[in-house]
């Protein structure tokens, strides 16, 4: 018996908010790195994108999703 969706659910919310995170992480690097704003923004999306897609990946490939 799988997981009930809730618990579904949370796991998703858990890997979005380590993504925004990441993303976040990405774009103050950027900025630090004395970037100008439009690739800053850029570099965290992508970043932030990367990393939610890679989670995702991850726990679908463990079952836990599906």
């Amino acid at each position: 018996m799988g997981l009930s969706i809730g618990v579904r659910l949370l796991l998703v919310l858990a890997a979005t908010l380590v993504a925004v995170i990441v993303g976040m992480l990405a774009g103050l690097l950027a900025y630090l790195d004395s970037s100008r704003l439009p690739a800053v923004i850029t570099r965290g999306g992508a970043a932030a994108g990367v990393s939610l897609t890679l989670l995702l990946l991850m726990l679908s490939s463990l079952g836990v999703l599906g």
